[in-house]
């Protein structure tokens, strides 16, 4: 990954040369920014940089043999850490079997090079770890100090990349705090998180915080156009429908149909005729669907109860739904006229949400969250 294949952020490019150019670069640095920000690549273009053989004043040179490796991200010097499925034994700091018998760095590096700006439900499809709990455990965090302690395979910089840092397990989290304080010589940690606010204070006080911020429409607009992947036209509305998240950009470029969109139709429509017999159907479908799709399902809802409220305020410009879709709006919004109503179902939405997160009964969520939808069409 280099600089130049990163759309746009010009600022925190420069920001980052600069800090290398005047030796001014933290040990330890926290890149985060919002879901599909270059947060992640960001930080691996910093690492070609730094492993570089002939880096130029504003990028790495791109051929040589490092910069080659860092393709594939199988620089000997730069390791990885992220999360993995957790072992019943996480307690007592036992190491995990299962990742053992699994190569999760070929999976993690794959993932890398092929989706570089997709998620944690992303990560957790891509390796089948649905209904499975994951964290970054105490035997990990000794691995990651066990690695740094030893000596550079090339004598240059050591760099030790964690991916997701929120799902640090608390022991490893304080395990790590003395070596990410003061790390060997040349070493330097890269945090990347789209979720900073889940971070343990004494983690965030012992990094140099790197704000990526979302891409801009015309950033992203350019980087489609550019690319080739598609029309001057068609690049400007996914640019103005993905709001500066290039993985949602990717998506909509893909045109597959968002399935929790289509789900959250069918649903209200049966909300809408008071349709009990297949509410309770549709009920235990959710019940048995995974975790992370429930609370995508969840996220749907919430989005189109915003269109909603958007379109009874008159605010269709702002709409950013698909042709199919707005013909649905447009007809449930008949069914929910008041902004108190719709108001009070984007918290239901936000509610069953939290409880979906806090492990609470899946079938009594979306049964409840159900009846609260078609009593409040119901008063319509």
């Amino acid at each position: 990954m280099q600089f130049a294949e990163i759309p746009g952020l010009p600022e925190t490019k420069e920001k980052l040369l600069n800090a290398i150019k005047f030796n001014h670069l933290a040990h330890a640095l926290l890149f985060h920014g919002p879901e599909g920000s270059a947060n992640l690549t960001m930080a691996l273009a910093l690492a070609t940089y730094l492993f570089c053989e002939n880096p130029g004043e504003t990028d790495s040179c791109g051929t040589c043999a490092n910069c080659q490796r860092m393709k594939r991200l199988v620089v000997p010097d730069l390791s990885f850490a992220f999360p993995v499925v957790s072992s019943s034994k996480e307690d007592d700091g036992q190491e995990d079997e299962k990742e053992g018998k699994t190569d999760v760095l070929s999976n993690w590096r794959k993932f890398a090079t092929e989706q570089p700006y997709g998620n944690v439900h992303d990560f957790i499809y891509f390796n089948g770890f649905e209904k499975k709990q994951l964290n970054i455990s105490k035997s990990a965090a000794r691995k990651i100090i066990q690695t740094l302690s030893l000596m550079s395979f090339e004598g240059g910089y050591k760099i030790m990349l964690i991916w997701a840092p929120e799902f640090l397990h608390p022991s490893a989290a304080n395990s790590l705090l003395k070596i990410i304080e003061e790390p060997p010589a040349k070493t330097i940690f890269m945090l990347v998180t789209s979720q900073a606010d889940h971070l343990l204070t004494t983690i965030l006080s012992r990094t140099q915080k790197i704000l990526v911020r979302a891409f801009s429409d015309e950033e992203i607009k350019s980087h489609l156009v550019d690319s080739g992947l598609c029309e001057a036209k068609a690049a400007e509305q996914i640019a103005m429908l993905a709001d500066g998240n290039l993985r949602e950009a990717y998506r909509l470029l893909d045109q597959v149909e968002d399935q929790t969109v289509r789900q959250v139709r069918d649903w209200f429509r049966l909300c809408a005729t008071r349709n009990l017999k297949d509410i309770f159907i549709l009920s235990d479908d959710f019940h048995k669907a995974d975790k992370e799709a429930q609370k995508s399902l969840m996220l749907a809802g919430l989005n189109v109860t915003r269109e909603i409220m958007l379109k009874n305020l008159d605010l269709d410009a702002l709409l950013r739904t698909t042709e199919e879709d707005r013909t649905f709006i447009d007809n449930i919004s008949k069914k929910i006229l008041t902004e108190e109503h719709a108001l009070k179902m984007y918290e239901a939405f936000n509610q069953a949400h939290y409880h979906l997160e806090r492990n609470g009964n899946a079938k009594m969520i979306f049964t409840d969250l159900s009846m609260e939808i078609l009593l409040m069409m119901a008063k319509n």
